[in-house]
């Protein structure tokens, strides 16, 4: 049992920094092929998982962790006479728009992030970003992060196991 729950640690890990991996799909195979496996260890290994991975993110953007140079755009330098092209003028006043309502309304941030961890909408990966922009606590982002998560991936790897009971009966 221990060996499955490593292994669903690293595939939630692996699925939060590199977002094309399915965790879900993850959970779905592993408790209908190991249903000796409580949903409840299995919701605590992703929780930590994801939101570990996802600190990362959150660092990065919140500006406390400085990116390898082969991850961070180089920034073009001006030519002389040119200005910016309008797209970039337009996203970075959308950035700093964003930016700006997050920092003026942080509980917003905060109920948009706890919402995120369980239902997936918007995307965790968006919040776990705008969190960082927004300068949200690592304590709370951390802790909404994983109350979200545990719920979501404990339901998730509970429901085939419910649902199978619910139909025989």
């Amino acid at each position: 049992m221990l060996g499955w729950l490593c292994l669903t640690f690293g595939i939630a890990f692996g699925s939060a920094v590199l977002p094309l991996i399915s965790i879900e799909l993850f959970v779905i195979g592993l408790v209908t092929q190991q249903p000796g496996i409580s949903w409840w260890w299995i919701g605590l290994a992703v929780a930590v998982g994801q939101v570990l991975g996802k600190m990362f993110y959150f660092l990065a953007a919140k500006g406390s962790l400085r990116l390898p140079a082969f991850l961070r755009r180089a920034e073009k330098p001006a030519k002389p006479g040119k200005p910016p092209s309008p797209w970039r003028l337009r996203w970075r006043a959308r950035l700093e728009w964003v930016r700006l309502r997050c920092h003026r309304h942080p509980r917003w941030m905060f109920g948009t992030h706890a919402v995120s961890s369980v239902v997936g909408l918007p995307p965790f990966m968006f919040t776990t970003v705008l969190a960082g922009l927004a300068g949200m606590s690592s304590w709370l982002f951390i802790s909404t992060g994983m109350i979200g998560r545990f719920a979501r991936f404990s339901v998730l790897a509970a429901s085939p196991a419910a649902l199978a009971g619910w139909l025989v009966h």
